[in-house]
């Protein structure tokens, strides 16, 4: 059986600010609003539902996107032009630095709404 992740939902303060938030430094595009959702598609497929919510605190989630060089030098750019804070590593120890994990490049970034994007060259276990 093949089991593949479809869409998921993403918790914001504004779903369609959110949502060109993560379009614009992904360079990606945001979908026509499906119900109470906006939705942002990856390029294999998986959608990014954002919706508004009226919770006083949002709980951070953690979003991985697997890049190419190419695109992780262009949306890396986008990160440092918005002057987002960013880091080598999830816990925020290693702050204004990359990795070089699995071979590849990765690093971490917020959102508007405390989720922790991350993009990556080489998926975890690959690589040296």
């Amino acid at each position: 059986m093949a089991v593949e992740l479809n869409h998921t939902i993403v918790h914001a303060r504004d779903k369609q600010a959110s949502a060109e938030f993560l379009a614009n430094i992904m360079g990606l595009e945001v979908g026509p609003p499906m119900g109470p959702f906006v939705p942002v598609q990856t390029a294999n497929g998986v959608t990014l539902d954002f919706a508004t919510t009226d919770q006083e605190k949002i709980t951070p989630q953690h979003y991985a996107f697997l890049v190419s060089e190419e695109d992780f030098d262009a949306i890396f750019g986008r990160v440092k032009e918005a002057g987002l804070a960013y880091c080598a590593d999830p816990y925020g120890k290693q702050p204004g630095e990359i990795n070089h994990n699995h071979g590849g490049r990765g690093v971490y970034f917020p959102d508007p709404d405390g989720h922790y994007l991350e993009i990556l060259t080489s998926p975890y276990g690959s690589g040296s």
